[in-house]
């Protein structure tokens, strides 16, 4: 793989606000990069979450985020590197994540589908979940619908 992105700009009176293909051979490290630095520089809309680890308020930026959880009575903002909790619902985290980046696979998680490995379709119905950083989870089956539906939705490889 070359370090040099190609970058071709159209200008096209058919598009009010600038529309980004990345095309590429697969997802890697560089394209996240790319794609993190462009969300940067549109001024997204999609707020930083204020989350605590020990008794420290921090802002988290939305793509950091691994997923969302409950663990006991307590909602957990989880990255790849820390562990924070919030003092909202998840609902209320949900409404404010970026639609097109989150999606909830259970009663009791949302999860950053940019930091997803693999998901694993299995005969009893579920969904395995495997990020980037080796976490795993399972979606529940009363979302699999739901999920295949978002990844259809947002032109996910293999969902088109």
């Amino acid at each position: 793989m070359k370090d040099m992105v190609e970058i071709e700009v159209v200008l096209d009176e058919r598009y009010t606000d600038p529309f980004v293909t990345i095309r590429t051979k697969s997802n890697t490290q560089q394209v996240e990069n790319i794609i993190c630095a462009i969300e940067d520089a549109s001024h997204s809309d999609f707020p930083q979450i204020a989350a605590v680890k020990d008794d420290v308020v921090e802002f988290v930026s939305q793509k950091d985020i691994v997923r969302v959880h409950t663990e006991g009575r307590k909602i957990v903002v989880q990255t790849e590197k820390d562990v924070f909790t919030v003092k909202r619902t998840l609902a209320g985290i949900e409404d404010v994540l970026n639609p097109t980046r989150f999606l909830r696979i259970s009663q009791s998680e949302i999860i950053n589908i940019y930091k997803v490995k693999s998901l694993d379709f299995n005969l009893a119905g579920t969904i395995g979940v495997e990020f980037d950083c080796g976490i795993k989870s399972w979606a529940s089956r009363s979302r699999v619908k739901q999920i295949k539906e978002f990844l259809t939705q947002n032109h996910i490889r293999g969902f088109e």
